[in-house]
């Protein structure tokens, strides 16, 4: 069973429907014992740093989701709540990366919102891709490129798309928003 996990984050829907469309069952949940026993596990959201910490360390799920040993995919807000810091609301975050969250510069084009490219580093995550098609992002915050990142996006400035450490994997665009390319970049996660 796939798990989602439910912190009270947008978007979470959309990631399950595309689930759906690739043949795998879903659950979304904020239970630890399903989490933990899930054979793959997706953090998606769209929402706001601070607020969603608050729910996941309020159920406990801050620490659960650091002792999770299958594949977990972050997306979106789960990349940034992956990281150890974010600007938005001075908030503390999971640390499994080593990187910060910054806001973009403030030039008139934020939140960085629509189509666009990303260059990669060799990674099972984007096997059999083709890298002259855009993915979709919506977001105002941004990682900062670091050792873990293994895709990078250019937009006002370089930062980091695509995030691995171990087990863990995440990414700033919507793969289930992305057409062809995200469900490509989804079924490899979940053959993983």
């Amino acid at each position: 069973m796939i798990a989602i996990v439910k912190y009270n984050a947008g978007n979470i829907r959309s990631v399950q429907n595309a689930l759906t469309r690739l043949g795998y069952e879903s659950i979304i949940t904020d239970d630890a014992t399903i989490l933990l026993n899930a054979e793959k596990v997706i953090f998606p959201g769209v929402g706001e740093a601070s607020s969603a910490m608050k729910y996941l360390t309020g159920k406990g799920l801050d620490k659960i989701l650091l002792a999770i040993e299958k594949p977990m995919l972050g997306i979106c807000l789960g990349l940034q709540l992956m990281c150890q810091y974010s600007e938005e609301a001075n908030t503390t975050c999971l640390g499994i990366f080593d990187t910060h969250v910054k806001k973009f510069p403030n030039t008139g084009k934020v939140p960085h919102m629509g189509w666009n490219s990303f260059t990669t580093t060799k990674s099972p995550l984007f096997n059999n891709i083709d890298l002259n098609n855009d993915v979709y992002y919506v977001h105002s915050y941004y990682a900062v490129i670091n050792e873990q990142t293994i895709a990078s996006c250019d937009y006002i400035l370089p930062f980091g798309t695509a995030m691995q450490k171990n087990n863990f994997y995440a990414t700033q665009f919507h793969p289930e928003k992305s057409a062809d390319i995200g469900e490509q970049i989804l079924k490899n996660f979940l053959e993983l």
